[in-house]
């Protein structure tokens, strides 16, 4: 389904990631009740009805071979270059090129803002197979071979990567042979030469079911025992984001990207529906980019490359290095940006308000600030605006705004807002002014944004109570007579996650069943500290009083508050998480 600002709402089981450890708590649908169901990241109604949501561990890792350090091959969305935006089949695509291309990204400082995959599109393969049925690397475009090739990549501290097709030929019209029936073979080969990443396209598939298609590959390049990173290039044609996250760390979302303003901002359109289908280790990617090659004002590649990161999106360089001007790689090399696409917390930021095109997007950040672009699609300049409480930030007294283009910096107590010249992006970290601890060095945690959140009836309310329908109906939270006037209020089943990346000792709350559920209302409030349950309230009836819990948070890279019905459903389940103090 469809929520009204257009992101689309997981309704499927969720997919195990490649990864060797878990990266996120799925949401598992019970199938023993219905209810209203609202799913938020980073404090943003996405809305919608589905079945009853309930809390589980981690979701089991998948087979797929691991990243040398035990973790998954994408924790953050890939970055690198790839040269068929900018050659093509083209002479100049050779084995000078690509040397070229890695030393520029040492010499350039590509290397150290994270760009680590220079990686070979079409055409580097003569048309036929050898006598064995081996791919072979053209002897003219590559005389040394690509296992020299990738020796000299790997010696720049650098991964190396290469293109196929799920199908009998590759998509250039001189159809070079594809992977189809020959996925074991192929992929031991590629093993041999040392590759690190495979696109692998859908020309030449013979109508053959994709999901097996690339099932093989996957399953192929398992087998070799190297951790190659797998780019399901299936053009979203089949819905890859519920089914390859199986399979690969990144699928195509759209068709092909073309180096024009239309082509590149309806790619964007396409690709921002998708955010709740991202996640670390699983990238939607609406295709490489096209920064610097010419088809664009330097505006329009700001809003490109801003939009990118701002979509967690796999930024894949697609200009040729060797003649790039300053420009090109002032943009590419903005590390603000960078940072927000490799934000640990792996949210893709969703569009917040769109009209007139005027279009504000927001993206939750792993330190508690969001990422805002506002975004003028219009030919004239225009004022673009947005709020601190409309992008999911909560109630600091002021907050902190910097450009990520200019490097200015500035204060605001609500209001987000720039003159945007005609298509381009004014990129903003907003983050919550410095909180003064109370005299016990705690901070309450509503001052937080949470990083995913979802509920059994309305939105996750900070503040107030639960009042089961649009955000902000709920009451001062009472539990037995008392009033309180910071916490969460949340109606079961629900959890709230919020990233602390270690940087927190304890959190003291008080929980409940508010008092405007009168009588009724039963549910269990748990604590979890990563996959450690910390803290549990037991079963919590209207009746009981309200219960302090504290809880020790001791290293944990994330905190999950839940709230469970007790087993006997979830009318009148208004559940409060009063005064919750973080001690940091």
């Amino acid at each position: 389904m469809w929520d009204s600002f257009g992101i689309c709402l997981i309704e499927s089981e969720s997919h195990p990631r490649r990864s060797a450890v878990p990266t996120r708590t799925p949401l598992r649908r019970s199938t023993a009740s219905l209810a209203a169901l609202t799913l938020s990241v980073g404090g943003w109604l996405l809305g919608g009805t589905a079945e009853a949501a309930q809390p589980l561990p981690p979701e089991p890792t998948s087979a797929r071979a691991a990243a040398p350090d035990g973790g998954t091959l994408a924790p953050t969305p890939p970055m690198g270059f790839n040269n068929w935006n900018s050659t093509q089949c083209g002479a100049g695509f050779n084995e000078a090129m690509v040397k070229a291309v890695a030393d520029l990204f040492v010499s350039q400082g590509l290397r150290d803002a994270g760009y680590r995959y220079v990686n070979l599109d079409d055409c580097w393969a003569l048309p036929q197979r050898d006598a064995s049925g081996n791919l072979v690397p053209d002897p003219v475009r590559f005389p040394n071979g690509l296992k020299s090739l990738a020796d000299y990549v790997h010696g720049k501290g650098l991964r190396f990567g290469l293109y196929s097709t799920a199908g009998t030929k590759t998509c250039n019209s001189n159809g070079f042979p594809g992977g189809l029936g020959h996925e074991r073979q192929d992929a031991a080969l590629w093993a041999s030469w040392g590759v690190d990443f495979l696109k692998y396209d859908n020309c030449g598939n013979q109508g053959l079911d994709a999901r097996t298609r690339y099932r093989t590959m996957s399953d192929a390049l398992r087998a070799t025992g190297r951790p190659i990173l797998l780019s399901v290039c299936e053009w979203g044609q089949n819905k890859p984001w519920t089914w390859a996250p199986a399979l690969g760390e990144m699928w195509r979302t759209t068709l092909d990207i073309s180096d024009n303003w239309s082509r590149m901002i309806g790619l964007a359109h396409q690709n921002q529906k998708l955010a709740p289908y991202a996640a670390p280790g699983a990238w939607n990617d609406p295709d490489m980019l096209e920064v610097g090659n010419g088809g664009m004002t330097d505006t329009e590649y700001r809003t490109h490359f801003s939009l990118w990161a701002q979509m967690a999106a796999p930024l894949l360089i697609g200009t040729d290095l060797r003649t790039a001007d300053r420009a090109t790689y002032d943009i590419l090399l903005n590390q603000d940006v960078i940072a927000v696409d490799q934000d640990p917390l792996g949210r893709q930021g969703v569009v917040v308000s769109s009209a007139g095109g005027k279009v504000v997007m927001a993206k939750p950040l792993a330190d508690g600030s969001v990422a805002v672009t506002l975004t003028n699609e219009t030919t004239a300049t225009a004022t673009v605006s947005t709020t601190v409480s409309a992008v999911g930030l909560g109630n600091a007294s002021s907050y902190e705004l910097k450009d990520l283009w200019s490097k200015a910096t500035s204060s605001t107590t609500g209001a987000v807002s720039a003159a945007v010249p005609p298509h381009g992006t004014v990129m903003y970290r907003v983050t919550p002014g410095a909180q003064t601890p109370a005299a016990d060095g705690t901070r309450p945690l509503s001052d937080r944004s949470w990083s995913q959140a979802y509920n059994g009836h309305g939105p996750v309310e900070r503040d107030r109570s639960n009042g089961e329908r649009p955000a902000g109906d709920g009451r001062t939270m009472s539990l037995r007579g008392t009033a309180y006037g910071r916490g969460l209020g949340t109606h079961a089943p629900s959890e709230v996650v919020y990233y602390l990346g270690g940087s927190c000792e304890r959190l003291t709350v008080t929980v409940g069943i508010d008092d405007e559920s009168g009588a009724a209302g039963t549910a269990v409030f748990q604590i979890w500290r990563d996959g450690t349950k910390v803290a549990d309230s037991g079963r919590l009836t209207a009746a009981d009083p309200a219960k302090v819990l504290t809880a020790d948070l001791t290293g944990g890279e994330r905190l999950r508050l839940v709230v469970t019905d007790a087993g006997d459903g979830i009318d009148h389940d208004h559940t409060d998480w009063a005064d919750p103090r973080l001690t940091c």
